[in-house]
C-alpha cells in the first residue's frame, strides 16, 4: 500500500470507495462500516474449520484414513490459496458486492460477458445456499448428538428438522434486526474460532491418555468404503482422491470477503486481505485441529464405529467422559452457529446484488431503510436452505450430494472469472493488489486444480454402487448447469443483459426502484440501452 493510501482519513477512503463503486456502475446503497479484520472474520467464520472437520470427520477416517487426513490437508491448502490468489486480484479490481458473477461481467468480451455472468452467479448463489444448508443442518445434527450423549433424548427426523428450522430463523433474525451487531458477533466469532478451537484443541491433546504414533497420523491408511473397498476394486489411489472431500469441502466460503466489499472501507485492499488471510489462517489452524484429533484417538476401531455416529464425539467421550464431552461440544456448537450466521450474511448479499442486477425478481432488490440491510433476501436464503435440507431427512446420500454441490459450485463460481482474466487479460485492469508477472500461473495452476476436484468428487465412495450409496454430485452438479445454461438459452438472453447502471439511470431520471422502470425508459428511448461490456469498450 502506498504511503498516501496509508495516511488518508477516513472520509478520504470512504469517499475513494464509493467513488470506485460509482465506476462500476452503483451507487452506494450498504452501509460501509467494516475494517479489514471485520471483513476477514466474516470469511474465516464461514470457513469454521471446526465446521467442516467435525461434520466429515467420519468421512475422512474411512475414505483414506489419517494418512489422507493430515497429509490431503497440506495439499489441499496449498493448490487453494492459487484459487485464492486469483479471487484475490479480481477483488481488488472490481471490489462489489456481486463477486464472481459481476467479475465475470465486468472481465469477460462483450459477446460473452451476461452470458458468463449469469452461469457464474447462478453456480455461486446455489453452491451458496447449499453451504448454508450444509452448516446449518450440519449443526442441527450436531445439536441433537450431543443431546443423546448423557440423556434419553432420541434423534428423530421431526426433532432435528425443528432443531434446523430455529437455527434458520435466529440467523435470519440476527441478520435482519442485529445489523449494527453483526460486526461485533464477528469478533466473538474470530476469538472462538481460533482461541477457542485453539484452546479445544490443546485440551484434546493434554488430556489424552494416550497418544497415536507419528507413523499412524500421516501414514495410516484405511479403506472403509466397502466390501471390497474402492482400493481392491479401483485404487488406493482412487480412494485418496476421493478423500481429500474432507478438506477441500471444510475450505469454503472466502468469497464473502468479496461479498462485503461494498461494505467495507478501503475495500480494494481490506477484501483481498480478507481471502487471504481467511485460507491461510484456517490452513494452520485446520491442521492443528486435525493432528490433535488424530493423535488423540484412543482406539481406532471403536471411534469409526461410533455407537453416537460421529467420530469426534466418541474421541471425546473417550477422553473427557460424558459430562466432558457435552462441554467441549458445546464449544463446538457455538462456533458452528457462528459459522452458519455469517454464511447466511454472505448469501443474503450476493442474492440482493442478483436482484439488483435483475437475475432475481425485483422484488428481492430493496434494502430496508431504518435497518440498512437486505431483509428480503435474508429470509429468501433462509427459506430455500430449509427447503433444500427436507430431501435429506430420509436420505444421507442425498444430503452429502448437498454438501458436495455446494463444494463444486462454489469454486466453479471462483473460477470462471479467473479463467476470463486468463483468456483475456486485456480486460483486466489490476487494482492495488497485483501479482504481475505470477498472475497467469497462478490463474493456471487454480484451474487445473478446480477442474480436478470437480472430477474427483463426482466419483462413488461407497461399495457395491446401488441406489442407497450411489453419489449424486454429478446428478447435482447437471441440474445446476442445466438450469443455468437452459434458462439462458430459452429466456434469459432475451431480457438479462448483466449489472445494471443505476447510477446512469438515476440521472436520467428513471424511478429505479419500481419494478419494470429501466426497461420501459430503454424501450422508449429515455434511456440508451446497454451491455455489461460497454464500460471496457469506452
Amino acid at each position: 500500500m502506498s504511503e498516501m493510501e496509508s495516511s488518508s482519513s477516513p472520509n478520504q477512503v470512504e469517499v475513494r470507495d464509493e467513488q470506485r463503486l460509482e465506476e462500476l456502475g452503483y451507487k452506494q446503497e450498504l452501509r460501509r462500516d467494516w475494517s479489514v479484520m471485520h471483513n476477514f472474520g466474516v470469511s474465516f467464520s464461514i470457513i469454521s474449520v471446526i465446521t467442516g472437520i467435525t461434520t466429515l470427520f467420519e468421512t475422512g477416517l474411512t475414505v483414506g484414513g489419517p494418512a489422507v487426513m493430515s497429509v490431503g490437508w497440506i495439499i489441499v491448502s496449498f493448490f487453494t490459496m492459487f484459487v485464492g490468489l486469483g479471487m484475490a486480484e479480481i477483488t481488488s479490481s472490481v471490489p462489489s458486492a456481486g463477486g464472481p458473477y459481476f467479475w465475470a461481467a465486468m472481465l469477460a468480451p462483450k459477446k460473452h460477458s451476461a452470458f458468463l455472468s449469469w452461469v457464474t452467479g447462478w453456480f455461486n448463489l446455489l453452491g451458496q445456499v447449499a453451504v448454508t444448508t450444509g452448516i446449518s443442518f450440519g449443526l442441527a445434527g450436531l445439536v441433537a448428538t450431543t443431546a443423546t450423549i448423557s440423556g434419553s433424548f432420541e434423534v428423530t427426523a421431526g426433532k432435528e428438522v425443528g432443531i434446523y428450522a430455529a437455527i434458520l430463523v435466529s440467523h435470519a433474525l440476527l441478520n435482519t434486526f442485529g445489523v449494527h451487531i453483526l460486526k461485533y458477533l464477528n469478533n466473538t466469532s474470530i476469538i472462538l474460532h481460533s482461541l477457542g478451537v485453539g484452546c479445544f484443541a490443546i485440551a484434546v491433546l493434554a488430556k489424552a491418555p494416550i497418544h497415536q504414533s507419528a507413523k499412524f497420523v500421516f501414514a495410516k491408511f484405511y479403506d472403509g468404503t466397502g466390501d471390497p473397498g474402492w482400493s481392491v476394486r479401483a485404487s488406493p489411489e482412487y480412494v485418496a482422491v476421493c478423500g481429500i472431500l474432507m478438506s477441500q469441502y471444510t475450505i469454503t466460503g472466502f468469497d464473502a470477503s468479496a461479498h462485503l466489499s461494498e461494505e467495507t472501507k478501503n475495500a480494494a485492499w481490506s477484501s483481498p486481505i480478507g481471502v487471504l488471510m481467511s485460507i491461510s489462517c484456517s490452513a494452520v489452524f485446520g491442521f492443528f485441529l486435525i493432528l490433535a484429533l488424530l493423535f488423540s484417538i484412543q482406539d481406532f476401531d471403536r471411534t469409526v464405529n461410533s455407537e453416537y455416529s460421529q467420530p469426534v464425539v466418541q474421541i471425546l467421550v473417550d477422553i473427557f467422559g460424558k459430562d466432558g464431552a457435552i462441554v467441549l461440544m458445546t464449544l463446538v456448537i457455538i462456533c458452528v452457529w457462528h459459522c452458519g450466521l455469517f454464511s447466511m450474511t454472505s448469501n443474503s448479499r450476493m442474492m440482493f446484488s442478483f436482484a439488483r442486477d435483475g437475475a432475481l425478481p425485483h422484488f428481492f432488490h430493496k434494502v430496508d431503510a431504518r435497518f440498512r440491510s437486505p431483509i428480503r433476501t435474508i429470509w429468501l436464503a433462509a427459506f430455500l436452505s430449509f427447503c433444500l435440507a427436507l430431501p435429506s431427512l430420509g436420505s444421507s446420500v442425498a444430503f452429502t450430494a448437498a454438501t458436495s454441490i455446494a463444494t463444486i459450485g462454489l469454486y466453479i463460481s471462483y473460477t470462471i472469472p479467473i479463467v476470463i482474466v486468463f483468456l483475456w487479460p486485456q480486460h483486466f485492469k489490476k487494482g492495488p493488489f497485483d501479482m504481475k508477472k505470477f498472475s497467469r500461473p497462478v490463474g493456471l495452476v487454480a484451474i487445473l486444480w478446480v477442474g480436478f476436484i470437480t472430477v474427483a468428487f463426482c466419483l462413488p465412495t461407497a461399495n457395491p454402487v446401488n441406489s442407497q450409496t450411489l453419489n449424486y454430485t454429478s446428478v447435482a452438479v447437471g441440474i445446476v448447469a442445466l438450469w443455468a445454461f437452459g434458462s439462458w438459452i430459452f429466456w434469459a438472453k432475451h431480457w438479462f443483459h448483466g449489472p445494471i447502471r443505476q447510477i446512469q439511470a438515476e440521472q436520467a431520471g428513471i424511478p429505479i426502484d419500481e419494478p419494470g422502470a429501466l426497461e420501459e425508459a430503454e424501450a422508449e428511448g429515455k434511456l440508451e440501452k446497454f451491455n455489461i461490456g460497454d464500460e471496457k469498450q469506452a
